[in-house]
């Protein structure tokens, strides 16, 4: 690996990896991280080019960022663990989950997509302007060339066909909120070509992680207590 990864740690059993959305860090996860540190090694880390982590010089893709995390995992030493990502971060986790299916013990996706049709045209695009506005000044703008960086990952990725998923191995939970980005007709395509993918639509919208951390801790509490995971 080109860079090393921020990550905050906290417990020290069964290791649990939380991946974070687009222009985020570990931070967002400050409602999980305590809560899951009794059962599970909890590891939130920053993404390439997110919060503490550097940029590098290799490919601003989820493909590149789902690379980072299976070299983040030899480094640590880690063989199989718990993941759970959230928006990009689910991204990256179905990616991996599609490439490395003997490294994922149970797999969580809240608010991911397979592409970027898979968003309300309402959040999309805003996005789609923003990202070109910031091309056409990132020759002269270092802040400008971030941030086509980063609104590049929501217009150009992800890619993923649905049939792809098949080769998730793991017990999955799909969840996202009633309200959320992500149309639900998305997201329920999603769950069904996972197999044997659990589905739950809760009240709320794409930040539920952050903004209903009691329900959202419990559901996903009770998805892997039910697998003995």
């Amino acid at each position: 690996m080109d860079i090393a990864l921020y990550y905050q740690e906290k417990g020290d059993k069964e290791p649990f990896i939380f991946l974070h959305g687009n222009g985020q860090n570990s931070s967002y996860f400050k409602n999980q991280i305590d809560y899951f540190s009794n059962r599970y090694r909890v590891i939130a880390l920053d993404t390439r080019g997110h919060g503490r982590s550097p940029r590098g010089t290799k490919p601003f893709t989820i493909e590149q960022f789902s690379c980072d995390l299976y070299d983040f995992m030899e480094e640590l030493g880690i063989l199989e663990a718990v993941i759970l990502g959230f928006s990009d971060g689910a991204n990256i986790a179905m990616k991996f989950a599609m490439k490395y299916p003997d490294r994922v013990k149970a797999l969580i996706l809240n608010g991911g997509n397979l592409n970027p049709g898979g968003v309300k045209i309402t959040t999309q695009l805003p996005i789609e302007i923003g990202y070109k506005i910031a091309r056409r000044f990132a020759s002269i703008s270092p802040e400008a060339k971030k941030n086509a960086e980063m609104l590049g990952l929501m217009v150009n990725d992800p890619n993923i066909e649905p049939n792809e998923l098949s080769q998730i191995a793991a017990p999955t939970l799909v969840i996202c909120g009633r309200n959320d980005m992500i149309r639900e007709s998305h997201t329920k395509e999603i769950a069904k070509s996972i197999p044997n993918a659990e589905l739950s639509i809760m009240k709320g919208d794409h930040f539920i992680a952050n903004k209903r951390y009691l329900t959202f801790n419990k559901v996903v509490e009770s998805f892997l207590l039910k697998g003995c995971i």
